[in-house]
């Protein structure tokens, strides 16, 4: 039995460093892996930290491709015992029966460790996220919207949310029953759900005091438990029971202009672009021909030689590409080709990758093994370390931002932080 006591797969990048974040705060150690290593690789991780992560892509993945992403992963974290498996998914429940589907996560989990009921947590009270009597709202801009209601999530692009009863959204994903716990059933919600006839159980949550009450749940349940949920369910696991590891460091030594490349078209990522223009920064479509012009790449290396930010980005590019390439596809290809050609010339302090799915993809694209925490500035912000082969993007310090994350100025907080 390893030292880990809890494993995890993230849907997309920037939700595995989330929960690593979450558990980091209360003390945990841990570990983030950019794919499945081998067998050898994970045990030797799982022997020295408390928390193991695996950040994947499956939440842009149609239901076939993501049992060949999951089993894998499934079997090799059983493999290790630890006391609970978390499937990170989003914190606005980002899922659709043809992609991503939470339900088709329920299926595979429940052949694999057993058919309990799966105990789903999507609420992240500090990040804006609640659930109550099964519905759930996210906050934006200083609003509180019921989901269907939520105006980026009621317009998303591939999965646009139409209904806010959590059960009956996932229960559109699986034959399976698909039920939910609401606050006034948390008296004895252990029994509930080890009780539970249902294949999966949607919990409520409004406050943290409600997450550390669901992960001391979790904690009296016979192990393996497997969980889906958010950031909000790896705090509450952790803050049920807190570790003794130093606090995280709030800044780097890291300085210099800040690239950003976006997949993003969220409408608070065109509001930090602008934002940067605003202060001088260049800021420029990001170029998504077979391969990124070399006038293009001269352009970003020039401006941040100058100590000059950039914005590279893909809500006002060119979506027409030839050869019939996937937007996603070639959005990374395009980002990874850019921040690559700038690691080598050693001309950015930092690299921002803004969009869930594009940060999950680019990070691949450019070797990275696994990621550390550098730093967690504030909030939700987390700085990390990049660890590859390539001595170009070994130690490179990444910001893999979720399209909604952060506030208008947060490309130029970045910049100066640690000045």
């Amino acid at each position: 039995m390893s030292k880990a006591r809890v494993a995890f797969y993230g849907d997309d990048f920037t939700g595995s460093v989330d929960a690593l974040l979450q558990f980091a705060r209360r003390g945990w150690t841990g570990r983030l892996f950019t794919g499945l290593p081998d067998a050898a690789t994970l045990r030797r991780a799982a022997d020295d930290v408390d928390v193991i992560g695996v950040a994947g892509i499956s939440r842009s993945l149609a239901p076939a491709e993501m049992e060949d992403e999951l089993r894998p992963v499934f079997a090799a974290f059983a493999d290790l015992e630890p006391d609970l498996v978390q499937y990170k998914a989003c914190s606005t429940a980002d899922s659709a029966p043809h992609v991503g589907s939470l339900g088709r996560v329920v299926e595979l989990a429940r052949e694999v460790f057993g058919d309990g009921a799966v105990p789903m947590l999507f609420a992240q009270p500090d990040f804006g996220r609640y659930t109550l009597f099964g519905q759930h709202f996210a906050a934006e801009r200083g609003a509180v919207y019921r989901l269907d209601r939520q105006p980026t999530m009621s317009q998303h692009p591939s999965t646009p949310m139409t209904e806010a009863d959590l059960s009956v959204h996932i229960g559109r994903q699986t034959d399976l029953p698909i039920g939910s716990v609401p606050l006034v059933g948390f008296d004895d919600l252990a029994a509930r759900l080890q009780d539970a006839t249902e294949a999966g159980l949607v919990l409520d949550a409004l406050t943290d005091e409600h997450l550390v009450a669901i992960g001391e749940a979790l904690g009296s349940l016979p192990t393996p438990v497997f969980a889906i949920g958010s950031g909000g369910l790896s705090h509450g696991v952790a803050a049920a029971a807190p570790g003794d590891a130093p606090s995280l460091a709030t800044s780097t030594a890291a300085h210099g202009p800040v690239l950003v490349v976006s997949g993003s078209r969220s409408a608070q990522t065109r509001r930090q672009a602008d934002a940067a223009a605003a202060a001088g920064w260049l800021v420029r479509p990001l170029p998504l021909d077979d391969a990124v012009p070399a006038a293009v790449s001269a352009e970003v290396v020039g401006a941040l030689r100058a100590g000059r930010g950039v914005v590279l980005t893909s809500d006002d590019a060119d979506t027409t590409i030839s050869g019939g390439r996937p937007v996603l596809a070639a959005i990374a290809e395009a980002a990874a080709s850019v921040i690559s050609t700038v690691a080598r010339d050693g001309v950015a302090g930092r690299v921002i990758v803004c969009g869930g799915d594009t940060s999950s993809r680019v990070t691949r694209l450019l070797g990275v093994e696994s990621l550390s925490i550098a730093a967690n500035p504030w909030d939700n912000v987390v700085l990390l370390r990049a660890h590859a082969e390539d001595p170009a993007i070994d130690g490179l310090e990444l910001l893999l931002k979720g399209g909604q994350v952060g506030s208008d100025s947060l490309f130029l907080d970045v910049a100066v932080l640690g000045a």
